[in-house]
């Protein structure tokens, strides 16, 4: 089993930054491809940004390029999404998935963290 925790989730103003992040302890069997999906109130998980575990590949949705980054840390088994200028339709519960992989589009893995708010105000 691999357990996710994130954070750094918290209420930020229309153009502000956030930094999620999120750690990945167990059975993770080396490196882990690592990505970021959403939620917010009311409408269904979307993909978010995701890097492959060799850092080889990033993916992003196309209404976050641009704005955020994500990155990876395998020695640590840590994984992070820089927000930049965000809009008030980037507010959502912000969740860390792990063991995915790209193939037309982004196939979440099994593991799930449960997920940190990130609230914008308009």
């Amino acid at each position: 089993q691999v357990q996710l925790v994130e954070s750094g989730g918290g209420l930020v103003q229309t153009g502000g930054s956030l930094r999620l992040s999120c750690v990945a302890s167990g059975h993770t069997f080396g490196r882990l491809s690592m990505a970021w999906f959403r939620q917010g109130k009311g409408k269904e998980r979307e993909f978010v940004a995701a890097i492959d575990w060799s850092d080889e590949n990033t993916y992003y949705a196309d209404s976050v390029k641009g704005r955020f980054t994500v990155s990876q840390d395998n020695t640590k088994k840590q994984a992070y999404l820089q927000m930049n200028n965000l809009k008030p339709e980037d507010a959502a519960v912000y969740l860390c998935n792990a063991g995915g992989a790209y193939s037309g589009h982004y196939h979440p893995g099994t593991y799930w963290g449960l997920g940190t708010e990130v609230t914008v105000s308009s």
